[in-house]
């Protein structure tokens, strides 16, 4: 690191992230929550923001569904498979925009 610049931030600076279950539990469910999110909102990109059928997806299988049946199986049956982190990696721009998401169709 260039000698002109100084640590911002130290270890104990993040104690709050690993030394308590709480905090680090709550910040896994907020980054889980953006997986979901990025991840679903790609099929809108792919079939059109404003696509009736995707609409129509997800109110069906996510929003009147609710808490009914398994999250999973809900998210399942509106995206055509599991959520991937590949999503969220690309809008944070750390994969390549036009990489293709193995992952999800791999079936993991």
């Amino acid at each position: 690191m260039p000698a002109e610049l100084t640590y911002r931030y130290r270890s104990p600076y993040f104690k709050h992230i690993f030394g308590s279950d709480g905090y680090a539990s709550g910040y896994y469910t907020y980054l889980w929550a953006e997986v979901l999110d990025t991840d679903g909102f790609e099929l809108f990109k792919e079939k059109g923001i404003f696509d009736p059928e995707t609409a129509k997806k997800f109110k069906e299988n996510v929003l009147e569904k609710g808490g009914s049946v398994d999250p999973m199986e809900l998210y399942v049956n509106f995206r055509g498979h599991k959520p991937s982190v590949d999503a969220l990696l690309r809008n944070r721009g750390l994969a390549d925009a036009k990489a293709v998401d193995l992952s999800s169709k791999s079936g993991k």
